[in-house]
């Protein structure tokens, strides 16, 4: 069965491509600042929002156009594989990403739905031998099912923190047979709604007895992925502990986790969190924490997570300048965890939204590479701080000036400070290498 027969496979042709079919910009095999696209950018398909999205809205039930969903059960499941697959050999994408109740229905208890993921891990992993795609990264739902209305590990009742823990066992056994390069925790509903019947300090605990347990069995199975967690502010929760790259990294420094976590940035968390894609990212290289990234963008008129998909230049430009500045990912990538609007129902919509965000990165990239190799911003960070160079300035950074010897400095000199910080030219630099970069 053939779930996308108006699609042969999606190809490279070039920017005055009229073909919507087609690749514009992303040309896999293009060398870039030493590598491939392919190998810069390590795209990955979303499993939950490209196939098993119905389109229900608080407002509206499901409306999406997809063949698969005739089926149900296990069939249903097995054949969301066959299309996924399907899908990642037409976009030439290399990766994929899921949630374990992506992938195979819950049943009754914990047992019968570790028996469902037996049967879909065992054809996933055929797959993948067949066809070389790759697991970018798997993670648990712990936010979906009503038994984590008051979360998962920081959850009142032990007995859902149990219930918990045997998910994220079982995931990481499905992590290690299909050999996936990260495994990523997303606190969906690890934060709380109001402090008048929490326990914050006794929640966060919770949460890092959880994390470290994974760690511990990961070592038990041999597991040697790279152990993520997303950041997001709220929604569902009012506030989430994992709110942003910095809180999350306090987080994991204070429980002695930060040596086996690195962070998973959303663009879409980012602007929730009332900060830029760019701010995220930077935070988290700066601080050797930059793992991979979830790829998508915000409505600024519209206060939730709407997980559109990537096509901003301005964003996916800096995003790729702070990746680059990164040294590239070592076993992260671009995962769309994007999905198409609700208006946009169709299986081809599917194939539109990925182009588009597969483009707009493979830009990005070509813009922040001429970028760094012309030092336009690194020149301009220089000349803004070369005080520091010498003098009053290099006591400073060395450590050798105290606050009387700054003092005696500069207690009888007048001191203003009128230099531009050339913001404006700067963004004028941006604009016209976004125009002209071929």
């Amino acid at each position: 069965m053939e779930f996308f027969p108006e699609v042969k496979e999606i190809s490279f042709e070039d920017a005055i491509s009229t073909n919507p079919l087609a690749f514009k910009y992303y040309h896999p095999d293009e060398i870039v600042f030493g590598k491939t696209m392919k190998d810069h950018l390590r795209f990955a398909v979303s499993y939950w929002h490209t196939f098993t999205l119905a389109g229900n809205d608080p407002f509206g039930m499901g409306n999406m156009q997809r063949s698969w969903n005739s089926f149900s059960g296990l069939d249903l499941a097995k054949k969301r594989v066959e299309a996924a697959f399907e899908f990642f050999q037409k976009m030439h994408v290399g990766y994929f990403c899921f949630h374990d109740r992506d992938i195979a229905p819950e049943g009754a208890t914990l047992r019968e739905s570790n028996r469902n993921l037996d049967v879909i891990v065992t054809m996933i992993k055929e797959y993948m031998q067949s066809t070389g795609i790759k697991l970018l990264w798997n993670t648990q739902n712990l936010f979906s099912h009503p038994r984590f209305a008051h979360g998962a590990a920081t959850s009142p009742d032990a007995r859902v923190f149990a219930y918990a823990a045997g998910q994220v066992k079982k995931s990481l056994e499905i992590a290690k047979e299909l050999g996936a390069e990260n495994y990523v925790f997303w606190g969906g509903r690890e934060g709380y709604e109001t402090l008048l019947n929490t326990d914050l300090k006794f929640e966060m605990d919770n949460y890092a007895r959880l994390l470290q347990m994974a760690c511990d069995y990961a070592d038990d199975i041999g597991y040697r992925g790279q152990f993520l967690i997303e950041p997001k502010p709220k929604e569902p929760t009012k506030h989430q502990y994992d709110f942003d790259a910095a809180s999350t990294l306090a987080f994991l420094k204070t429980y002695g986790l930060d040596l086996r976590f690195k962070l998973n940035i959303e663009a879409n968390h980012a602007t929730l969190a009332g900060h830029t894609f760019e701010h995220e990212l930077r935070y988290s290289r700066v601080h050797g924490m930059l793992g991979s990234v979830d790829a998508n963008q915000g409505d600024p008129l519209l206060g939730w997570d709407t997980d559109e998909f990537p096509t901003n230049l301005y964003s996916t430009t800096l995003a790729m300048y702070e990746i680059l500045k990164n040294g590239g990912f070592q076993t992260g990538g671009l995962n769309f965890d994007a999905k198409v609007r609700r208006t946009s129902m169709t299986p081809l919509d599917l194939f539109y939204g990925h182009i588009a965000g597969m483009d707009s990165f493979a830009r990005g990239l070509k813009v922040a590479a001429s970028l760094i190799k012309d030092k336009v911003f690194e020149e301009a960070i220089a000349k803004r701080y070369q005080s520091y160079q010498s003098g009053m300035g290099q006591d400073i950074i060395q450590g050798r000036a105290t606050l009387a010897s700054l003092e005696e400095k500069i207690l009888d000199e007048p001191v203003d400070s009128f230099e531009s910080g050339y913001q404006e030219l700067l963004l004028s630099r941006l604009n016209q290498y976004l125009l002209e970069v071929k």
